[in-house]
């Protein structure tokens, strides 16, 4: 679809007629939340989970809720009903929105809010069965990386990092602690125990997180949360990615040295089968 049809405040309009007033405080301050469903087969993955994770961030940073759930899923499903994949990525964003430019929140001010969708790309065969490499990076984002804020320049200039290094994420780290990458959370296995950071305000807690916490209770694979040293990741025996784009993958490499074996892991493979047959159901 070229022109596909989009969610904003109250009505569906072709993505080329979309316009918001400059004074919008998301345009003007990153004022504003954001939420990304993935959709196979016409049906929404964890939608439950996304959209409470929708209500948090609003709630986070004292913005109104326009919607009830019930609203929320109608709009969504608007919003999917009109594109012609059957596999889909939905965007949601939701600004404080327009006002008079001042730093506090406005005492009036309706929220602006957008839906989109569009056909989901995932990691390439050749990515899964080979792996991807990753840079290491010093995590320098603000402290409430919880919140799904619009306001993304710490990981744009991480995502950036990676493109320039040609690999496909930059892992950070903040005072040599694992947080997360520019898109995804970060995962490690050693002996076989799977360990991710802890759910605190120095990651987003990913719809993924909660998954692979299930899919490894499953498996009866031992899983950590706890603080990870930038020496435990390189010494890990596998590294994975996890978002909704890419699912679950794989990491080879960091910088110049291989992780493990230099080729994905079998807890990787597992949890990959596992997360394939969860999107099944």
């Amino acid at each position: 679809m070229l022109d596909p049809l989009v969610y904003l405040n109250g009505a569906l309009t072709p993505l080329s007629e979309a316009k918001i007033p400059v004074l919008d405080r998301g345009f003007i301050f990153g004022d504003g939340i954001y939420e990304v469903i993935p959709v196979y087969a016409r049906k929404m993955f964890r939608a439950e989970q996304h959209l409470a994770r929708l209500f948090r961030s609003l709630n986070a940073i004292g913005i109104t809720n326009p919607h009830s759930k019930e609203e929320w899923f109608a709009l969504i499903n608007q919003v999917m009903a009109a594109h012609e994949a059957d596999d889909q990525m939905v965007y949601i964003q939701v600004t404080r929105g327009v006002a008079k430019r001042a730093h506090a929140f406005p005492k009036e001010a309706t929220p602006t809010v957008f839906i989109m969708t569009n056909p989901i790309v995932l990691p390439t065969a050749a990515a899964r069965e080979q792996g991807v490499a990753c840079v290491s990076m010093e995590d320098k984002r603000w402290l409430h990386c919880e919140i799904k804020s619009i306001s993304l320049l710490g990981n744009v200039l991480a995502a950036q990092n990676a493109a320039e290094h040609a690999v496909t994420e930059s892992i950070q780290f903040r005072d040599d602690y694992l947080t997360e990458a520019s898109a995804s959370n970060v995962w490690i296995v050693k002996d076989g125990v799977m360990m991710g950071p802890p759910k605190d305000n120095l990651i987003l807690e990913g719809i993924r997180y909660g998954l692979i916490q299930e899919l490894c209770a499953e498996l009866k694979i031992p899983l950590e949360a706890r603080r990870i040293s930038r020496a435990e990741v390189f010494a890990a025996d596998e590294v994975m990615l996890s978002s909704a784009t890419k699912e679950v993958l794989a990491v080879v490499r960091i910088d110049d040295q291989t992780i493990g074996n230099g080729v994905p892991g079998p807890i990787y493979q597992q949890l990959y089968k596992a997360y394939q047959q969860a999107k099944a159901n």
